[in-house]
């Protein structure tokens, strides 16, 4: 028998303390271009702990094999994770099972109608089995401002780009 996974000790009140960006946990993914010298459509993704480590590849609308995992794909799948994550926090402080809860996040890639650049859209469905509109709003809402990839998406991140030596 395995032990059950302990919960991370974390609460939406008093883990803030003091003026600075601290960070809980840092990570470290390279990508290579691969055959095609081209990150995103032959390239290959490693975290610094290997423990991710997969090939990068266009999907078939934009011109690829679908062979490879591609990064709307990625950015769906941490987007979810987290928001599910926070959310379950957010549901055990209110004395909710959030056993059932299911995250689904669609990320769509396309072209801002502004300046022809490319865009990403992206779409959270939420299902929470036995909870009712009125209980569960509040709770969103709540979710929606803690999850650091929802704040990200609405309200911008600090962001840095370096040439690296």
């Amino acid at each position: 028998m395995t032990e059950p996974i302990r919960w991370p000790d974390l609460s939406t009140e008093r883990d803030f303390d003091g003026d600075f960006f601290a960070p809980l946990y840092t990570t470290t993914v390279t990508v290579h271009g691969g055959t095609a010298a081209h990150g995103r459509a032959s390239g290959r993704a490693r975290s610094a702990d290997g423990v991710l480590d997969l090939d990068l590849g266009l999907p078939a609308e934009l011109g690829g094999d679908g062979q490879g995992t591609n990064p709307e794909q990625l950015f769906a799948t941490a987007f979810a994770a987290c928001f599910h994550g926070v959310l379950s926090l957010v549901a055990r402080q209110a004395a909710l099972d959030a056993a059932k809860i299911s995250v689904a996040v669609t990320v769509a890639f396309g072209r801002d109608p502004g300046d022809g650049g490319p865009l990403l859209r992206v779409e959270l469905a939420v299902r929470w089995p036995g909870i009712d509109p009125e209980t569960a709003a509040p709770l969103l809402r709540k979710a929606k401002s803690l999850c650091p990839y929802a704040r990200m998406a609405w309200g911008g991140t600090p962001t840095t780009i370096t040439l690296a030596s």
